[in-house]
């Protein structure tokens, strides 16, 4: 018989200018989040230095910049974004645009986000 390890957490709910995130499970070189992209906004241009992300869409549609290419991905599709590579996720839709987001690597921090443009006027001086 197997034993089933069980983990209570408290939840990590973060309000951000273009939605919200959840963090749904985290562990050694992973983390993984539901997002949710309000329609019409986007969120900040950015890099990782230190993780990977796979992106699935689950609601909505989503329109993925990455190192300046965009892509429109629709409901079941799914992408890989290496680290150091430029990135953004848009709702260009009128429903809300719900994704999870698997992380993977050596540090997972939300400080690990280097902004390249931002519509809310996060990058510092």
């Amino acid at each position: 018989m197997f034993e089933v390890a069980t983990r209570m957490r408290e939840v990590e709910y973060e309000e951000r200018p273009w939605g919200n995130y959840t963090v749904l499970d985290e562990g050694e070189g992973f983390k993984v989040k539901r997002i949710e992209v309000l329609p019409g906004k986007r969120m900040s241009y950015q890099k990782h230095s230190h993780r990977d992300e796979h992106w699935i869409v689950v609601g909505g549609t989503a329109q993925v910049t990455l190192d300046g290419s965009v892509k429109t991905l629709q409901l079941g599709e799914a992408i890989d974004i290496l680290a150091g590579t430029a990135h953004r996720i848009e709702n260009p839709g009128h429903e809300l645009l719900v994704i999870i987001e698997v992380q993977r690597g050596d540090y997972l921090g939300e400080d690990d986000i280097t902004r390249l443009q931002d519509d809310f006027g996060r990058i510092p001086s």
